[in-house]
């Protein structure tokens, strides 16, 4: 049997991975209620606690198969299933059917990106994301009902052009394109008190007008990732291509066969 602190080693990850889903329920709730801020600043709490299970599993050497299991279900609901629920309380409340399709094609998108990210975990290469994480799709909407909350006068909008905003985030999260993690960036290792100034200029600068940086800081990242990869498209775009286990089995019976 695992001794006491053991137990507990195991058991701190997964309380920040409740945590996470803990927000995405609440965050329900409240966007039902139509208290939008509330519910959108716990979607960015759970992207927090999101950001610390895994770091606390792997600094306690606690990783395991239900561990991903727990934070993939838990993702489900924080980030597909609250953002899609908030979005569609928010902006698609009254458009009928076509406020029901795009709320759902997000939360859609979100558990594909999910359950591809969990069959191709030791395929993909830790520098990059295949597709945009779901966390940053999730926070893209988040940023987006905080800045109509901030500046109400954008509700006058065509209801068209949040369905669209909606729609590009959820199908980036499908898509090939390889969003940079910075895990082993070598600009970040080499500059990197240029980088942590950086981060607690952020950090401020979002604490002061959260309603405007969280949006600013998503699309920021993505727009710069979707030009990174135009101007590298040659070597990027075949990075998530792999054989299938059909065909490397095909492979080595010719080869016996041979």
């Amino acid at each position: 049997m695992l001794n006491t602190p053991r137990r507990l080693a195991f058991f701190l990850p997964n309380t920040f991975t409740a945590l996470n889903m803990a927000c995405g329920f609440f965050s329900i709730i409240l966007g039902w209620k139509g208290d939008f801020y509330p519910a959108s600043m716990l979607l960015l709490l759970g992207a927090i606690f999101d950001s610390v299970d895994g770091r606390v599993a792997r600094m306690t050497h606690t990783q395991s198969a239900f561990g991903e299991q727990f934070d993939s279900i838990s993702d489900v609901v924080t980030f597909g299933v609250a953002p899609a629920f908030l979005v569609y309380n928010k902006f698609f409340f009254d458009m009928g059917r076509i406020g029901l399709i795009t709320s759902f094609i997000f939360l859609l998108c979100g558990a594909l990106r999910l359950a591809r990210f969990n069959a191709n975990i030791d395929k993909v290469s830790s520098d990059f994301f295949q597709g945009l994480p779901i966390p940053s799709g999730a926070l893209a909407l988040v940023g987006l009902t905080l800045f109509t909350l901030e500046y109400p006068d954008t509700m006058e909008l065509s209801p068209f052009i949040f369905v669209v905003y909606v729609l590009f985030f959820a199908f980036l999260m499908i898509s090939n394109i390889p969003f940079n993690s910075f895990k082993k960036s070598d600009w970040v290792r080499s500059h990197k008190k240029r980088v942590l100034f950086i981060i607690f200029l952020v950090m401020i600068l979002t604490f002061v007008k959260e309603q405007i940086m969280i949006g600013l800081i998503i699309n920021t990242y993505v727009f710069a990732s979707l030009l990174y990869f135009v101007k590298n498209r040659g070597v990027l775009q075949d990075m998530f291509e792999w054989k299938s286990e059909d065909d490397e089995d095909g492979g080595e019976i010719q080869n016996d066969q041979r």
